[in-house]
């Protein structure tokens, strides 16, 4: 099912990133995009899950994501960035008896800020989870990060 949990992973930042936006329910998006395509149902669960995590707690994400990169204001940082941040660390504080391997999701995070984001955000996405991961106190990647936040190659700030 990893094959398919991706494939919805890149469903529910879909949809995060239109109604982050375009200011729309991320309920209704998802509920759009979901019937767009033919998932089995535990996929569309997951997907459910997901969105449903980032949405309870997303301002103490927000939280996370603001003091593991105190150099980037969270609306200076790409968007699809901080919606593929939020992802991973519902998926790595939140997940409950559903829990998701530490580098699973991380792994998971770069694959997604690789194919959606600039090619910076692979580094800066991984830093930021190295930081939220070590503060927190999870079981550290196999890897370490290959950067942190504070150094974002790219010198623009991207907004949207």
């Amino acid at each position: 099912m990893a094959g398919i949990r991706h494939r919805v992973r890149i469903v529910v930042l879909q949809t995060l990133f239109e109604a982050d936006l375009a200011g729309h329910d991320p309920r209704e998006v998802l509920r759009r995009h979901l019937a767009e395509r033919a998932f089995p149902a535990p996929a569309e669960e997951f997907g459910w899950q997901l969105l449903e995590k980032v949405l309870q707690h997303g301002p103490e994400i927000d939280r996370l994501i603001v003091q593991a990169a105190p150099n980037w204001p969270l609306d200076q940082m790409a968007r699809i960035d901080v919606n593929i941040l939020r992802m991973a660390i519902a998926e790595l504080l939140f997940s409950g008896d559903a829990h998701v391997p530490t580098k699973a999701a991380i792994n998971e995070a770069v694959e997604l800020a690789k194919r959606f984001g600039s090619g910076s955000s692979r580094r800066f996405v991984n830093g930021v989870l190295g930081t939220v991961v070590k503060q927190k106190n999870l079981s550290p990647p196999t890897h370490p990060p290959t950067a942190g936040p504070a150094h974002r190659s790219d010198t623009t700030r991207k907004k949207g």
